[in-house]
């Protein structure tokens, strides 16, 4: 992954000629007191890796903050840059892998190595209470993550799906399909369906499970 963050910055495709990419590992961002963390699959090759802030500069971003602002979880539904004045109230946007992989398709070694990341992120957010998986990768890796943390996981493990829900020791998980190009040209994921998980996020983050 290193090899390819830093070959991606090298040689940008046109759009981005001549703009200076982070190329390094991702920070996550946001509210310190956050009751939602929402959790990606790893930073986009010409998105977060350039910025250097997450789900930023690509479509992702757009579809996700955007529905984070209509949620109240947002001060703005852009995410251009990481200087765009862009804050998180109530909400901490990480991702289970921290470098952009090739074909945004992470290994298993890939992901054990970044997930105790998102250990220590969990350990710090006192007041965590809701994790929402964009994607299954990220609903394996919260599980994962979860279970490290000495959360007892229930059996059968739970399967992801969109407004999927498992209570995990004292967080609620909650699935949402990832708000990638792939779902979003295709209908796959709607605004409404996106909606949909945050409203859901706030209400388990405010302690109702109704």
């Amino acid at each position: 992954m290193v090899a390819w963050r830093e070959a991606v910055a090298a040689d940008p495709p046109k759009r981005h000629r001549g703009e200076e990419y982070w190329a390094r590992p991702l920070p996550a961002f946001g509210d310190p007191k956050a009751k939602i963390v929402v959790v990606g699959l790893a930073p986009a090759a010409n998105g977060a890796n350039r910025t250097g802030r997450m789900f930023t500069g690509d479509r992702s971003g757009d579809w996700l903050y955007a529905a984070m602002h209509r949620a109240g979880l947002a001060n703005q539904p852009q995410s251009i840059d990481r200087d765009d004045g862009l804050r998180l109230s109530g909400a901490w946007v990480s991702a289970i892998v921290r470098c952009a992989p090739p074909d945004n398709k992470p290994t298993t070694i890939e992901r054990d190595t970044c997930v105790p990341y998102l250990e220590r992120e969990l350990e710090l957010l006192a007041n965590a209470r809701v994790l929402v998986a964009l994607g299954a990768f990220a609903w394996d890796g919260c599980l994962r993550v979860l279970r490290s943390l000495g959360h007892e996981v229930p059996r059968p493990k739970p399967r992801f799906g969109h407004l999927a829900e498992a209570e995990v020791g004292p967080l609620a998980l909650l699935g949402s399909y990832h708000p990638s190009q792939q779902n979003t040209f295709t209908g796959r994921l709607t605004e409404e369906m996106l909606d949909a998980v945050f409203h859901r996020a706030v209400k388990l983050g405010s302690g109702s499970l109704d």
